[in-house]
């Protein structure tokens, strides 16, 4: 049935006649995401005819085909008008059962009308109180209208900034909070939960007021662990020691992978929490948001230790987790080391280091597989970095693994396939915040010596990092970090002597290019070479530069090259060396 036929039934106006025209269009359109150019008015008037049926009293079977139509049309990014005034978004929300009244702001209204909302409805004054419409009832017809629904609100908001504006005026976050709360009662089921926390991602995503009442007034950092708490099914041994409910002893290795749809909502939840939390790092939390953070890295360590259902969709579900762990405050960090240590834990001081040896494995990984380096290496090793900053046991446990007692001085630092040659490779990466992240976290391990960090990276891989700090001329940043036991070992004692500081290696021999020259044919040559430096240098081809005393490279003044210039050597230059001499 073509479009116009359907939009002939629905004209009718008899409920029969449009859910037989409508189960036609929605059977021949479900898996259609490209709509025709040509038919988009006939599809926004089958929007708004759609929405006409909506309003009145419906049978259930064409309650449900009309808000199937709706989700259908809007993934048509062209055609969304209809569904994004505030009355249209308003029932959609009513049968979503996440309606709330009294809310709207006079700010949010003026922009809406700023924005041609053909409704022109204003905003009720004078209340801010909340009113909570009747809860739908729960038979499993009405949750696949509340699906339906929500899939419908999730389209809109993907596609739509108006829809986005609508949405938080309607203060929809409200209502689907109050569901959340739910997150404990069996009767929703697994579609309903997961519709939920995708329109709850993407509030949080698209609007900076929302992801703020979520976080403070609703207190979201909360309610979306207790969802995590129970989607997982975790019993709590201790008051920061969380294990699944029916598993308690057994080792992380021997755990049953989580099932797909728990590690779907798992997402749905950390993506969310990640929304309303990036920031927290730039502001100080007080006790209780500290006691709510180290609750909620307790989960996190356990999301980390566990598995999903394929390793794809374990590699997904880890890196939402390391996204987050990235983000908590660091003095709650020490979470991941508060597990008791168990048969089969890697144990390293007496302390469990499982999640710091998964995050490690997590890195290599991803290190491995070479793509968007960005995005997949610098929330972990960040994250490490941070953690080995603060925790003298996990830094000497990174050390021993990233860098352990040196002796292979024959190769490069760079070359091989060990995790310090990797993370030495990065540390010349042509992306400047990876090439900073890879620096920073061996600096760390080197508990930010100097002399330590050349020696395990080579002077020409650590001069970026100590121009940035001022530490060319060498010393320490300062630091608090334990003594260490020397960790020279006896083919690196043997070769010190001969290892050359800029490459960290040992280096054949070579024969020096000026034997054999007179001491008139070496200043020459040094005058030649002075000579073409500062023709690049006039040309702007190069900046002179020199090390100031901060220890940080500046550049060279003019006042600077007028005091080169007076320097006793270069004013034997020969004037009568021709242009062609200078030449490179």
């Amino acid at each position: 049935m073509d479009l116009k036929a359907v939009i002939e039934l629905m004209e009718t106006g008899e409920q029969d006649t449009a859910l037989r025209a409508l189960l036609d269009y929605n059977h021949q359109m479900n898996q259609c995401f490209t709509f025709k150019k040509e038919d988009e008015h006939e599809r926004q008037h089958l929007g708004e005819l759609v929405l006409d049926y909506l309003s009145m009293e419906l049978q259930p079977s064409c309650l449900l085909a009309c808000l199937e139509t709706v989700r259908i049309l809007s993934r048509d990014k062209c055609c969304l008008d209809p569904f994004t005034s505030r009355s249209a978004m308003s029932i959609l929300a009513r049968y979503a059962g996440i309606a709330v009244s009294g809310t709207a702001t006079h700010t949010n209204s003026q922009s809406m009308e700023d924005q041609g909302d053909r409704e022109g409805e204003q905003t009720p004054g004078g209340s801010n109180e909340v009113l909570r419409t009747s809860c739908p009832p729960l038979e499993n017809s009405d949750q696949e209208v509340i699906i339906e629904a929500l899939m419908s609100i999730c389209n809109l908001l993907l596609h739509s900034e108006m829809a986005q504006v609508v949405a938080a005026d309607l203060q929809l976050i409200i209502g689907v909070a109050q569901r959340l709360k739910q997150c404990y009662d069996p009767t929703w089921n697994h579609k309903v939960r997961f519709f939920d926390l995708r329109l709850t991602f993407l509030l949080t995503a698209t609007r900076v007021d929302v992801r703020a009442q979520l976080a403070r007034e609703l207190h979201g950092i909360s309610l979306l662990a207790n969802q995590l708490d129970a989607t997982l099914g975790l019993c709590w041994p201790d008051s920061l020691e969380t294990g699944r409910a029916g598993f308690e002893g057994v080792p992380p290795e021997e755990l049953p992978p989580l099932s797909r749809q728990q590690t779907e909502l798992a997402m749905e939840i950390l993506k969310t929490l990640f929304n309303i939390t990036f920031d927290i790092s730039r502001r100080k939390v007080d006790e209780e948001e500290a006691a709510a953070y180290r609750h909620l890295g307790a989960i996190l360590r356990l999301c980390l230790m566990s598995h999903a259902d394929g390793e794809e969709r374990t590699e997904e579900f880890h890196s939402h987790t390391v996204n987050l762990l990235g983000i908590l405050p660091l003095p709650c960090l020490d979470v991941l080391l508060k597990p008791k240590v168990l048969q089969g834990s890697v144990e390293y001081m007496g302390v469990n280091m499982d999640a710091v040896n998964m995050l490690l494995g997590f890195m290599e990984k991803k290190l491995d597989h070479g793509n968007k380096l960005k995005e997949t290496i610098l929330p972990s090793m960040n994250l490490l970095t941070e953690s080995a900053r603060i925790h003298r046991e996990t830094r000497k446990f990174l050390r021993s693994k990233v860098l352990p007692p040196l002796r292979d001085v024959q190769n490069r630092p760079e070359v091989g396939n060990e995790l310090r040659n990797k993370i030495v490779r990065l540390m010349t990466h042509i992306d400047t915040d990876v090439k900073a992240c890879a620096a920073e976290f061996l600096f760390v391990l080197c508990k930010e010596s100097v002399s330590r960090f050349i020696k395990y990276t080579g002077y020409g891989n650590a001069a970026g990092l100590l121009a940035a700090r001022g530490l060319l001329q060498g010393g320490r940043d300062p630091g608090i970090y334990s003594e260490d036991e020397d960790s020279e070992t006896e083919e690196y004692r043997e070769a010190k002597a001969r290892i050359n500081p800029i490459t960290g290696v040992v280096e054949e021999e070579q024969s020096n290019p000026m034997d054999g020259m007179t001491e008139e044919q070496k200043e020459y040559e040094a005058m030649r070479l002075v000579r073409m430096f500062n023709k690049l240098s006039r040309n702007n081809i190069i900046q002179p530069m020199q090390l100031g005393m901060d220890g940080k490279m500046r550049e060279m003044t003019p006042e600077d090259l007028q005091n080169q210039a007076h320097n006793p050597l270069f004013q034997s230059e020969d004037q009568g060396h021709s242009d062609s001499e200078e030449e490179a």
